[in-house]
């Protein structure tokens, strides 16, 4: 399934926020002012949905944000999850809230990969687990920024058969 375009063009400058999805914790990574790089920001512990938005508000005003990333979780050949539905509806929500436009992108094994990342620090459970969704947040964000370089701008199947 294709991501739509965001009702309003993303801006090529100024920060952007990726973020991954959870139901319990949701993982921010942010862009530089000129979108090359992202960095992770933080994890935010969900609490209430009028909580979540004012958190979400409160910082877009304070990292000047000009969009959102919304990671989508697929399954293998790109169809979308129960769990794409749920961040498709927050990212709704986000738009709505702060009046920024969001896309929504490919997040699928940035928890996987943060997983490998942090495995090879010496971290206990604990550490890992408070890093794994912002440094996931990172890797969807840093994917986007390539992928939206190279016009590319939805999930694509794993298995080239599916093509």
């Amino acid at each position: 399934m294709s991501s739509p375009a965001p009702l309003t063009p993303l801006p090529t400058e100024g920060r952007l926020a990726g973020i991954d999805f959870g139901t319990v914790r949701i993982g921010v990574a942010v862009t530089d002012r000129r979108q090359t790089l992202a960095s992770p920001l933080d994890n935010y512990t969900r609490r209430d949905p009028a909580s979540d938005l004012k958190y979400f508000q409160q910082m877009a005003e304070q990292e000047r944000l000009v969009a959102w990333v919304v990671g989508l979780p697929v399954h293998g050949d790109g169809n979308e999850s129960n769990l794409s539905i749920a961040a498709r509806k927050f990212g709704e929500s986000l738009a709505q809230a702060t009046s920024l436009p969001v896309v929504y992108y490919d997040e699928r094994f940035t928890s996987v990969e943060a997983e490998q990342w942090l495995g090879t620090a010496k971290l206990t459970s604990k550490q890992r687990k408070q890093r794994r969704d912002m440094l996931a947040a990172q890797i969807m964000l840093s994917a986007f920024l390539e992928s939206r370089a190279k016009g590319a701008d939805k999930p694509q199947p794993l298995d080239d058969r599916d093509r």
